[in-house]
């Protein structure tokens, strides 16, 4: 197994700390609103990389955090905690904001076959973690306490900097979007460890402590999480490359500084997915989500084969056309893979050759664009019988996770919905002479595989067959 470490800057050989057992962590979502398809693109590369290492033999527990609680608008320890945000915003106390959104981001989550991780965690539940952790600090030297607020003191880390190419003079205010100066600071590139009321005075989620009643800040939270459920060594630690600075280098500082010794080997992260206008983001205004695109007609899982598609280092730009692109050549697949046979039996030395195949493109920093092109040359090959194929097909679908062996003709309940509320929907744009809306429905079906017939009954469907 290859990956590429963010840490060392290159593609290198994969060793656990334990011989045949990762432990994995992923940083989990800010539950304050939902999470777009950029977010999931992120956990879709993560859900490859956590089936590949099972794939491939390791024993893996993984571990993930819900951030219910710290998460500031600022880089810099300023503005509000998100969770506050959303609590404004719609009325709701915090805890129902986070249980809201925490369902909602697992229903999409499991939308696009997400494997949930061994381990879930709310920031909330571990705050005794988190002062055991922070009181260690303090006790050597690591960490101070101004304004009513703990620190972490970035100048006693001999390396903060390990996972970037930041240099210390380029975290100044006004330098980048999200650095605001905080005067409690030692350094401005310190960070908060612990919030108390001299910051917020009005914040709904607070906690006693040696400090003062407050809360934990972002940072703190992933680490405690981890130590907590996973040990003091981590196999891979990964995120989005957002999480790259700060809120990771500043993972590593205040974890090695606690347990006195490394604490991760791999640190892996997914690139952005993009939109016409540049990176998907909450403050554009509407949240496109799997959940929406389902809504559409779409079949979630085509947004998963569209990742697929594309190397989790690699920006992807998503745009309707290529999701289309994507769900059309989903739907040819399956439908060649249901046109093959189950005859003969499973001849041994076809499956290895083929699964070495496709394990050698998994095993290679996950180039699942790869190991998708030894499917395609699976069912090319003539000698290969249908039983052998089928097998394999299902061993790869492991890993690829797109249902290759659903029936296209099955009835899917939520499309048929979604095309009878269309007709309705339809129907009604007739009903007040909105015909350019009614001929608008009529295409977008038609772009779906299903052809309108209107009679004097009323209106009828086809599914067209591609």
């Amino acid at each position: 197994m290859k990956l590429y470490n963010t840490l060392t800057k290159k593609v290198e050989d994969f060793v656990p700390y334990e011989e045949g057992k990762v432990k994995l962590y992923t940083c989990g979502p800010t539950v304050y609103h939902y999470a777009h398809i950029g977010n999931i693109r992120n956990y879709i590369g993560h859900d490859f990389l956590d089936k590949t290492l099972r794939y491939l033999g390791y024993n893996v527990t993984r571990a993930m955090n819900i951030t219910d609680v710290g998460h500031l608008t600022s880089d810099s320890d300023s503005g509000e905690d998100k969770m506050e945000v959303a609590r404004k915003r719609e009325h709701k106390s915090s805890m129902e904001i986070a249980k809201f959104y925490t369902k909602a981001f697992f229903d999409d989550f499991k939308l696009v076959n997400c494997r949930v991780p061994e381990i879930v965690s709310p920031a909330t539940e571990n705050i005794e973690m988190y002062i055991k952790m922070i009181s260690r600090l303090l006790d050597n030297g690591y960490a101070y306490i101004s304004g009513g607020n703990v620190y972490f003191d970035i100048s006693k880390v001999k390396d903060y900097y390990v996972l970037t190419n930041h240099q210390e003079n380029e975290l100044v205010v006004g330098a980048r979007e999200g650095v605001d100066e905080d005067n409690n600071k030692k350094n401005q590139a310190d960070f908060a460890l612990w919030f108390t009321t001299s910051k917020f005075e009005h914040h709904e989620l607070l906690w006693d402590s040696p400090w003062g009643k407050g809360y934990p800040g972002w940072h703190i939270e992933c680490s405690g999480i981890s130590i907590k459920y996973l040990g003091e060594h981590l196999d891979i630690h990964g995120g989005g490359v957002d999480n790259i600075f700060p809120h990771h280098t500043n993972e590593i500082a205040q974890s090695e500084a606690y347990l006195g010794h490394k604490w991760c080997n791999y640190w892996f992260h997914n690139e952005h997915l993009l939109d016409q206008e540049g990176k998907m983001s909450k403050s554009k205004g509407a949240i496109l989500t799997v959940t929406t695109l389902k809504e559409k007609g779409y079949d979630p899982l085509s947004f998963r084969f569209m990742c697929l598609n594309s190397h989790y280092r690699k920006q992807l730009v998503f745009s309707y056309e290529a999701l289309d692109q994507a769900e059309n050549t989903l739907k040819k697949l399956r439908k060649k893979v249901n046109s093959i046979k189950n005859e003969g039996d499973i001849d041994k030395d076809k499956f290895n050759l083929y699964k070495e195949k496709f394990i050698a493109e998994i095993s290679d920093d996950l180039n699942m664009a790869n190991a998708l092109t030894i499917l395609y040359d699976l069912l090319k090959d003539d000698s290969v019988n249908g039983s052998t194929k089928i097998a394999l097909i299902k061993s790869y679908d492991e890993v690829f996770s797109l249902d290759l062996l659903k029936e296209e003709n099955a009835v899917d309940v939520d499309f048929v919905n979604y095309i009878n509320n269309k007709i309705e929907e339809r129907k009604e744009s007739k009903k007040n002479k909105d015909y350019e809306l009614a001929d608008q429905i009529r295409n977008e079906l038609l772009e779906k595989g299903v052809k309108l017939i209107d009679s004097k009954e009323g209106t009828t469907y086809e599914i067209i067959k591609n």
